[in-house]
């Protein structure tokens, strides 16, 4: 029975193995997988790749454009003018507002804007009831002062003549010759009480105090007028003596030493262009402004022909010592900041904030004192931001003069 079995099972194991199926790829698939998992891996890197290489232009692209362009300029080596050039306006050589010194109402004006007037002419005219009322008073106060004054004289004399004779006691004699001397100082009183009255009144008349120009009119006929004290006056006219024009300019602390008076000064004026008014520095403040730093200096001119207007603004050209030649720049080289006055040099590609002194302001262009050398190129507009040791790049056209450039 084991041989049976045996038999058997012999028989039937070649015939199991040839049904079943093969359980492994072949080897064609296995290249495919391969083959597949090499393009995904290459596809993978080069992605990478990419992406590192796009971040590395990125970042050098961003660290060059950090870097600022300045355009350069080199000092020159020129002297400035010895002339200085200020603003100033002018001004009426006296400039007097008009007011009435009683109270009233305008009767009538015979002047009005830009009339010329003489010394002493009648500008108008004020009517004062009131006043004339109170003068009318004053005088018939006047009389009956000076009347009892006259009987107290009288009855004086009569007791001192009586005195002589005993015929009265000396104390009636002295309270008479009392009474006399309080009449006496009644009466004066009296008496000052009409000139202040009669000087009041005098006031109804406006005369003009000066030769000049009308340059306001606030008042017409009707006019309340009052003279002040419990309110605020009201301005009639406006005079102004245009004949001479004053000119009050602010020179620089620098420039102080150099302004005399009685020394020249040119006016040149937008409205009159190619023409100057030559002027005579008549004084100054001798003292400097400690706010701004300056000197106020007076200017006067003759305006006889009254071409010059108050108020008009004016350039005031002053002499000045020359200077000795140095390194110039334009002014938008210059950076204040809390340091002190410094510009921007560029060195090595690298800006460095140097500090200079100025030995003389000529506006667009200033002389520099110290801290620059010929050769050293300096940044014109350096930004506020600009800092010590910071990259930048210079432009390819930069200026060597104001006005001038060249290509490097």
């Amino acid at each position: 029975m084991t041989t049976q079995f045996d038999s058997k099972h012999n028989d039937t194991t070649p015939a199991a193995h040839e049904d079943q199926p093969a359980t492994g790829l072949s080897r064609g698939a296995w290249l495919g997988v391969a083959a597949l998992v090499i393009v995904i891996f290459v596809v993978i890197v080069s992605g990478i790749l990419t992406r590192a290489r796009d971040a590395r232009e990125l970042r050098r692209e961003t660290m060059a454009a950090a870097v600022p362009t300045v355009r350069v300029i080199h000092p020159t080596p020129a002297g400035l003018s010895s002339e200085i050039l200020l603003p100033g306006n002018t001004q009426a050589y006296v400039d007097t507002p008009i007011y009435s010194r009683t109270d009233g109402y305008l009767k009538t004006w015979y002047f009005d804007i830009g009339a010329r007037v003489r010394k002493g002419q009648l500008m108008a005219e004020i009517e004062t009831p009131e006043l004339d009322q109170q003068l009318q008073v004053a005088e018939a106060d006047l009389k009956s002062a000076q009347a009892n004054l006259d009987l107290a004289n009288t009855t004086s004399n009569r007791y001192q003549n009586l005195l002589k004779t005993n015929s009265v006691s000396k104390q009636e004699t002295d309270v008479a010759v009392s009474d006399a001397a309080a009449k006496k100082a009644a009466v004066d009183a009296s008496m000052a009480n009409v000139r202040r009255l009669q000087q009041l009144q005098s006031f109804e008349k406006v005369y003009a105090p000066f030769d000049g120009i009308v340059t306001a009119r606030n008042t017409d006929i009707g006019a309340l007028i009052a003279a002040g004290g419990a309110s605020t006056p009201r301005e009639l006219f406006h005079m102004a003596a245009i004949g001479k024009i004053r000119v009050y300019v602010a020179v620089p602390e620098i420039y102080a030493p150099s302004i005399r008076n009685g020394g020249q000064a040119t006016l040149t004026l937008d409205e009159y262009p190619g023409r100057e008014f030559i002027g005579t520095i008549v004084r100054n403040s001798s003292a400097i402004d400690q706010a701004s730093r300056t000197l106020n200096v007076e200017v006067d001119i003759d305006n006889k022909s009254g071409e010059l207007l108050p108020g008009s603004y004016v350039f005031v050209h002053f002499k000045v010592p020359e200077h000795s030649q140095g390194l110039t720049l334009p002014s938008n080289t210059l950076l204040f900041r809390s340091a002190g006055l410094q510009v921007g040099v560029v060195r090595d590609g690298r800006a460095h904030l140097v500090p200079v002194t100025i030995s003389h302001d000529g506006g667009a262009t200033v002389e520099i004192g110290s801290g620059l050398q010929p050769d050293d190129a300096v940044i014109l507009d350096p930004p506020d931001s600009l800092a010590e040791g910071e990259r930048v790049e210079v432009s390819t056209t930069t200026s060597t003069a104001p006005g001038k450039e060249m290509h490097q």
